[in-house]
């Protein structure tokens, strides 16, 4: 609206110039009025196209993959089905020791929280030391560790692929968690491998039904201990 009435201004003036039209004398409320009405206008149709740019460039980087619209990922992560080479009890150990020291509760261990560690260990890292630690085992680099990279350590470590003097050699040893035994990796020949992954279905299902077995157990002393306690209660009635 505003462009044509402009367009129709700039016309009437090139045939005022060329004799082909008389000037008209314009009153000046209408003209103040009308260019108070064209300032308002200009900033409004300026605002919507800049808007309207933004969007346009957004979606164009969303569509090239650059911008920050992902869809989230829908993997779980499953520590006992990824990490076979360890039994049940260790991972939940290496877990007991993760919540230990994430002290902020988000599922990770920063850098801070890593020192903290590395000192209750009894083995202080320089900040460059710890760095380094983490960058060892940090696949998404995001520059801390989640409980898989945390896991990644004790792999590492059971591997022998870790330095000796490097520090996660030294959390891994002074962790009291002992990962030295040999998973389906270490099997020579393909039907060795196949008897060891029998025999690990089988360990897994043993610890699940020991682990059933002693919730079970820890419920009926709890119920007894329950009992005893009324019975001395009756007792003092």
């Amino acid at each position: 609206m505003a462009t044509d009435e402009l367009s129709s201004k700039l016309n009437r003036r090139l045939k005022i110039e060329e004799g082909g039209e008389e000037p008209v004398a314009v009153d000046e409320d209408h003209q103040n009025g009308s260019g108070e009405q064209e300032k308002h206008e200009k900033p409004n149709t300026a605002n919507a196209d800049s808007e309207l740019g933004a969007k346009l460039q957004r979606r164009g980087e969303m569509n090239d993959g650059v911008g920050d619209h992902h869809q989230p990922s829908m993997k779980v992560f499953n520590p006992y089905t990824e990490f076979k080479e360890f039994s049940r009890k260790q991972i939940k150990d290496m877990e007991k020791m993760f919540k230990q020291y994430d002290s902020e509760k988000d599922n990770f261990i920063d850098l801070m929280e890593l020192k903290l560690m590395m000192e209750k260990l009894g083995a202080p890292q320089t900040h460059l030391g710890l760095k380094n630690m983490i960058k060892e085992v940090d696949e998404d680099l995001d520059g801390k560790l989640s409980f898989r990279e945390f896991l990644l350590i004790f792999r590492k470590s059971a591997a022998g692929e870790l330095a000796e003097d490097s520090g996660l050699h030294v959390l891994a040893r002074l962790s009291e968690i002992d990962v030295s035994t040999e998973g389906v990796k270490g099997a020579k020949t393909f039907f060795e491998a196949k008897v060891q992954a029998i025999n690990e279905s089988n360990r897994f299902e043993a610890e699940i039904r020991q682990e059933q077995e002693d919730k079970k157990k820890e419920q009926e002393d709890k119920k007894q201990r329950q009992a005893a306690f009324k019975n001395l209660q009756s007792a003092f009635k």
